[in-house]
């Protein structure tokens, strides 16, 4: 086994391990980006690809069940291996899924990022760890760190993907063992994948000064709540609906043709294209779109639900992509609703629901925390932890990853019970 890096021998061993991984999944997730932008606005230029999503959900689903393997499995497969190592992470996963993330966003599927992200992370992980035969506890750590080095590169936020990594396993219970070696490949990754030129979306959210404001806390502690429900919500309806097109479509090729006629079914009924894709950029000035949620932008109290339910039929389906991003979609227009509701600040209300909804739906305050400082500085720290903290415990014990277990429940009375 190679030691995680606490001697000079073995750091070293690592260095020269971590390095180099890392620097593949920095670039894989520049690609990535890159290809992603390009198909978004494509779909921009031809908006009757969503008309073929059906179709698209059809060859992917097909590609996935008769040569993916287990790389259907997806985040939750990574997870297994690093809870107990078995036939492994195989490397044609990041393959599939980039490509299947590709045609989701192409024909209009409402999906996220962070999930090809970190599964390509995994394989390329899983990659080195094989040709090196490492033994499973050497593997077990390479493979958090090529899950700390997808997610810290995707979103440009190093000290965010190394505690996500560490934290999304086991509700509860850190993975310090893992510390430095995802740390180190987060940010490597992170370097690697900004000096190809790919940058990341900036949101500017003002100060609101040194000192907390009592009635803004009250704000933001009800307003935390809201957010941790949502993000139960979307854990609940997700799992819910995949069960649901199970039990009604033994075939798992043809759940994202129906997946993808109910999504053309809710564009209809919003009337609108901005709840397709990614949601981060639109086609036109007034689009609805994430950085909107922190301007001064007339946006529909109900914006939020709209996307959560194109979300969670794109996903439930089948389609491929993440889930993090349309949560911070979902939780930066929650987050604008409250705001004028309560009369509180856009821009910091926004910034909350995006990063609390993310807390509760995943189960990681800290990382969520960390997260938001990295986005939108430190300067409202306080209400980033305080909305994370309070959305992660009104979130109950289920998420979003089938595989996260549990270690410290949340509440003193389900430890008394059991």
């Amino acid at each position: 086994m190679i030691r995680p890096p606490f001697q000079p021998v073995a750091a070293l061993k690592w260095l020269a391990l971590l390095l180099p991984m890392a620097a593949v999944v920095g670039s894989v997730s520049a690609l990535f980006l890159w290809s992603l932008d390009a198909v978004t606005r494509v779909r921009f230029e031809f908006p009757w690809l969503l008309y073929l999503l059906p179709v698209a959900g059809v060859i992917v689903g097909t590609l996935y069940h008769r040569f993916g393997g287990k790389s259907g499995g997806g985040n939750n497969l990574i997870m297994d291996e690093i809870h107990e190592p078995g036939a492994g992470v195989p490397r044609r996963m990041g393959v599939f899924v980039l490509l299947g993330t590709l045609v989701t966003h192409l024909f209009g599927g409402s999906a996220g990022r962070e999930g090809t992200a970190v599964q390509m992370g995994g394989s390329v992980a899983a990659a080195f760890g094989k040709a090196l035969r490492m033994d499973a506890a050497s593997l077990r750590i390479l493979l958090m760190a090529g899950v700390a080095a997808g997610f810290g590169s995707v979103f440009g936020t190093p000290i965010a993907g190394a505690v996500f990594a560490l934290e999304v396993l086991v509700i509860g219970r850190m993975q310090y063992d893992a510390l430095v070696p995802c740390f180190l490949a987060s940010l490597v990754a992170d370097w690697t994948c900004r000096s190809w030129g790919v940058g990341h979306a900036h949101y500017f959210v003002a100060v609101t000064g040194p000192e907390p404001h009592l009635l803004l806390i009250g704000k933001v502690l009800l307003s935390a709540v809201a957010f941790g429900l949502t993000g139960a919500l979307f854990a609940w309806l997700m799992h819910r609906l995949g069960k649901w097109l199970t039990q009604l479509i033994p075939r798992p090729e043809w759940r994202p043709a129906v997946g993808g006629l109910v999504v053309i079914v809710l564009f209809f009924l919003a009337g609108t294209p901005d709840y397709l894709g990614l949601g981060v950029l639109g086609n036109r000035p007034e689009a609805i779109t994430l950085p909107a949620f922190f301007s001064s932008a007339e946006i529909p109290a109900s914006a939020w639900l709209w996307k959560l339910a194109f979300t969670a039929v794109t996903l439930a389906a089948g389609f491929k992509g993440g889930e993090i991003t349309p949560l911070f979609f979902i939780g930066a227009a929650l987050g604008n609703a409250l705001a004028h509701l309560l009369g509180a600040p856009v821009d910091l209300f926004a910034a909350l629901g995006f990063v609390a909804v993310f807390a509760a739906a995943t189960n990681t305050p800290l990382a969520s925390t960390l997260m938001g400082m990295e986005l939108f500085g430190a300067g409202n720290g306080l209400y980033l932890a305080a909305a994370c903290i309070i959305a992660y415990r009104f979130s109950g014990h289920s998420g979003i990853y089938a595989s996260q277990r549990l270690a410290v429940p949340k509440f003193h009375s389900d430890s008394e019970g059991s």
